[in-house]
């Protein structure tokens, strides 16, 4: 028999129980402070979760407008294999706009905390377990499947939250939940009230990050015998979070063995989320976080080389991600020879060690070290002279009221090309010019771009830095400018000049 945290003997067994969960990003998660996502959107999340095999999908609340229910629809015309529903207040009106969203089913929320009963919706404990027993049987006669959730149930007498919740089950509930709404509960709290619940009907956990403790509690629940467990992409959600669905998948997972959604679908789906609402990813973030599986220090890559769980929990591939070893001021012989390596370029002991001398200097200065850096010292030290084939001699950009378009110049295997280009603002219309002059060549893909400004005002100057791959092979390069457009298409250049360099055949243009 298995048991959460070490066969703890208060804890239920995990055998034969099948934990899922449920994803709130486009509702709870949406509720962030400036996030606000299109009802396209929101499909594209919904059937990447639902190709992730999340059990239930909490499309958003159809009470809140007109412009809700359309994205609601949206999801539920779909097919999804997940559940979708409706988040509902405790009123019967909601319950039939979330009906006329085509959901399946309905995250009915009322109040449990004497906070919410008295001062909230000025009620009593008794009025409140008759009007949830009408609204679930309400609900229940139009085909819904419901879940209730007694709000600040973390708050809440846990003798009359269990009488809530047991009326709920009676009146036809398909399961309950009591929400650590304002992420105030300890793990011993959120235990006490999921080991008595779960012994009413099937629960479901929603916990948020205030105290930081959003994974342990939500674990603890499990624990406790919750077997679904409520969370959003990336932990986003109000104030500091709901739970983050990837770090509780994969702690069940990697931790006891449990399976609750396909984790090679977490890293895509973290970088989803976090581009459309335009909330950017901590590099130390568990599970999706660039940092995650990226090794600098010279102990580390040496050790990661010789033994790849040698410095990590589990490997990259669970969860969609690829190890990355980088260089800074902790690089050591081992991490440089086999950045190189990966570039094919074989070093001799004593320019290793010239190598390795110049990189730990530049990290020195602050400074990632990119690949194109790594090249060119190595260029350098070996006396080698490299002829670039794609330079950029001159960038026009313009954007406005109209459409943004840009020129740009490139010397092209020593042939000058001039082609023009449009996109949603100047960095995507330069970028589009590069790629027409290229033509096929241009086919690299772009895996990652950042920009960080280095220096404050008005007239600051960013970094960007971008990884492009072609074919097996990837390159990062950074470039700096006082104009984004300017630092992002050389960087682009640059990265496309490292990539065709070793390429036999010439870069055509397409006619």
């Amino acid at each position: 028999m298995r048991t959460l945290f070490g066969d703890h003997p208060a804890t239920a067994p995990l055998d034969g129980r099948d934990v899922q969960f449920l994803d709130t990003t486009l509702r709870d998660g949406e509720q962030a402070p400036g996030i606000s996502l299109t009802p396209d959107e929101k499909a594209e999340i919904a059937l990447a979760l639902d190709e992730a095999d999340v059990a239930i999908v909490e499309a958003g609340s159809a009470c809140t407008g007109a412009g809700e229910r359309e994205t609601i629809a949206r999801v539920t015309e779909l097919g999804l294999d997940a559940r979708v529903t409706s988040f509902a207040r405790g009123v019967k009106d909601d319950i039939d706009l979330a009906l006329d969203c085509g959901v399946d089913g309905v995250n009915l929320v009322v109040p449990a905390s004497d906070r919410h009963v008295e001062e909230k919706v000025d009620s009593t404990r008794g009025a409140v377990i008759e009007e949830t027993v009408e609204l679930v049987e309400y609900a229940k006669e139009h085909g819904l499947w419901v879940e209730v959730l007694g709000e600040d149930g973390s708050r809440a007498d846990l003798g009359f939250l269990s009488e809530l919740m047991d009326a709920s089950i009676e009146a036809g509930a398909d399961r309950i939940c009591a929400p650590d709404t304002v992420g105030h509960a300890t793990p011993d709290r959120m235990f006490e009230i999921y080991a008595e619940l779960s012994e009413l009907g099937p629960t479901s956990m929603h916990t948020h990050d205030d105290l930081g403790l959003a994974v342990m509690n939500a674990l603890v629940g499990v624990a406790a015998g919750a077997d679904l467990v409520h969370g959003t992409i990336n932990g986003i959600g109000e104030r500091a979070g709901n739970v983050a669905i990837e770090e509780v998948a994969i702690a069940l997972d990697h931790g006891y063995g449990v399976e609750t959604v396909d984790t090679e679908m977490l890293y895509d789906l973290g970088q989803l989320v976090a581009s459309k609402t335009g909330v950017p990813l901590a590099p130390n973030k568990a599970v999706v976080g660039e940092n995650a599986f990226t090794h600098e220090s010279g102990i580390h890559t040496d050790g990661t080389l010789k033994d790849d769980a040698m410095y990590e929990p589990y490997p990259p591939e669970k969860v969609g991600r690829t190890r990355r070893l980088v260089l800074g001021k902790h690089a050591g012989r081992a991490g440089v020879e086999a950045a190189l390596a990966e570039h094919g370029i074989d070093v001799s002991g004593e320019d290793l060690g010239e190598i390795v001398g110049r990189v730990k200097r530049l990290g020195d200065r602050g400074k990632r070290v990119t690949d194109a850096d790594l090249l060119t010292i190595a260029e350098e030290v070996q006396g080698h002279e490299r002829e670039r084939r794609v330079e950029l001699l001159d960038l026009t950009a313009a954007s406005g009221s109209g459409t943004p378009t840009a020129s740009v110049r490139l010397e092209v295997d020593g042939e000058e090309r001039v082609a023009s280009g449009t996109g949603s603002g100047p960095v995507d219309a330069a970028i589009a010019a590069v790629k027409s002059a290229l033509g096929s060549a241009s086919s690299a893909q772009l895996e990652s771009y950042h920009v960080d400004a280095i220096t404050g005002g008005t007239d600051a100057v960013v970094t960007v830095e971008v990884e492009m791959s072609r074919g097996d092979r990837t390159v990062t390069v950074a470039a700096s400018d006082s104009d984004i457009t300017t630092a992002s298409v050389r960087a682009m250049v640059d990265s496309l000049d490292r990539l065709l360099a070793d390429a036999d055949t010439p870069v055509l243009a397409d006619d």
